[in-house]
């Protein structure tokens, strides 16, 4: 992407860790904990090691001119890390290969990305958590297949969408554990050139999970893992916006996303309040789903190692990381300020008259031994007729004798009666801790 978008789309904290200085720093990182595993074990003087660390720098512009030479980016990050070291720059790098620093460097990278997608999810999760208690007894229709259906609460919905979140939370974490790996296994893994006590040194310095085996490079099904999770995060947000956008709705206009004053809707139509951002979020969410499919790809690889992953991966794992990001933060913004109009959905409830009891009337006839095909065809007739007469469905009911002979006025009274439909809700809070 380029920079004015991720100035638009991105918040600096994620942004800056998927930097260029960011990935260098990482890399330098990495050789340093090499250096002092070295050290430690011996081999390299200890003077050397601290000398190595004193006086390790880089410049990112260095490192690209260099890289302009020799076409590999990890070899001139190392001349521009050892120009200014002195004779101790020979122990850097020694041992290793490219990917024991790009690959553990890498992991580094992804387990910070994961720390602050988990401080992302809990943000959404207590936006989401807090309006739900709010709204927790709040009526309104639930729909399906876009149609009335029967009663839930507001609430409710949002309890689903934390649940779902919660979910996420936990894959996430999961991945973590995944991703969070390194390896310093030399040319093809078998350690040949590097001692296998530096990579427990390293990997254990560094805070980062020890593979029991690798070829050249950590095996690509992790960073897809992490990929197809951040997919799940995007997906299930994009639902929650298209629920969002639909609620807003003119014809239903039960819900509407914060509009700040100065906020403009259309050029054209003054009057336009346009759910904007849950439609942003809609769209970006599918370009991070979209990355799924090269992260698969990159999984098989020639032999040992070949260079299929990289240039994928210095796209993707940035742009899915950064854009995620940005999409759980937004979205916790919207929730936050999102307007809830009680009375519309009050509205909405009666604007069908009543049709949305039939299930409660039908199995009420059934009690009284009409057989459920009997009830169904009846109590279908009658909410038809009331939804196309435009009259309330009790008043069809009462026009029909067997119905009155069947159900008395008080036993009518009962069964039309919203509270019947949301008399579970609290023990449903409940599991949650509400």
């Amino acid at each position: 992407m380029g920079c004015a978008v991720w100035e638009r789309y991105s918040y600096p904290e994620m942004r800056e860790l998927w930097s260029l200085e960011s990935k260098f720093k990482a890399w330098m990182e990495v050789e340093l904990a090499i250096c002092d595993a070295w050290a430690e074990l011996g081999v390299i003087p200890r003077e050397a090691a601290q000398k190595i660390r004193e006086r390790a720098s880089f410049t990112v512009e260095r490192v690209l001119e260099l890289e302009r030479e020799f076409e590999h980016d990890l070899l001139a990050f190392v001349r521009a890390l050892t120009e200014n070291m002195g004779e101790e720059g020979r122990y850097v790098h020694m041992g290793v290969t490219s990917y024991d620093v790009e690959d553990t460097a890498l992991g580094l990278i992804l387990k910070r990305s994961c720390e602050i997608l988990e401080r992302d999810l809990d943000e959404a999760m207590d936006a989401v958590r807090q309006r739900a208690v709010e709204h927790k007894h709040t009526l309104m229709m639930g729909r399906t297949h876009g149609v009335h259906a029967e009663p839930i609460t507001f609430g409710l919905k949002l309890l689903v969408w934390l649940s779902e979140l919660e979910r996420h939370k936990e894959r996430l974490l999961a991945v973590k554990e995944r991703v969070a790996a390194g390896k310093i296994s030399g040319a093809v893994g078998t350690y040949a050139t590097v001692d296998p006590r530096v990579e427990e040194i390293v990997l254990r310095n560094l805070g980062l999970n020890r593979p029991k085996v690798s070829t050249q490079i950590l095996q690509r099904d992790r960073h897809a893992e992490y990929l197809c999770v951040l997919a799940l995060i995007a997906a299930s947000i994009e639902q929650f916006a298209t629920e969002i956008r639909n609620l807003q709705r003119t014809e239903i206009a039960e819900v509407e996303e914060p509009f700040r004053a100065g906020q403009r809707g259309s050029s054209a139509m003054p009057h336009k309040r346009n759910p904007i951002r849950s439609e942003r979020l809609c769209g970006l969410a599918r370009l991070v789903r979209s990355m799924v499919i090269p992260a698969l790809e990159n999984i098989p690889t020639w032999h040992e190692r070949d260079l299929t992953n990289s240039s994928v991966e210095r796209v993707i794992l940035p742009d899915a990381s950064i854009l995620t990001d940005y999409i759980l933060r937004q979205f916790a913004a919207i929730v936050r300020g999102l307007v809830v109009k009680p009375e519309n959905m009050r509205a909405n409830l009666e604007k069908t008259q009543g049709v949305v009891f039939s299930q409660r009337v039908m199995l009420a006839l059934v009690k009284k031994g009409w057989s459920r095909e009997e009830a169904y065809k009846l109590v279908q007739q009658c909410a038809f007729e009331a939804i196309q007469q435009g009259r309330p469905f009790r008043s069809v009911l009462e026009s029909r004798p067997e119905i009155r002979e069947t159900l008395s006025p008080s036993e009518l009274d009962e069964l039309f009666d919203y509270g019947y439909f949301i008399r579970h809700v609290d023990e449903i809070f409940r599991r949650f801790g509400l």
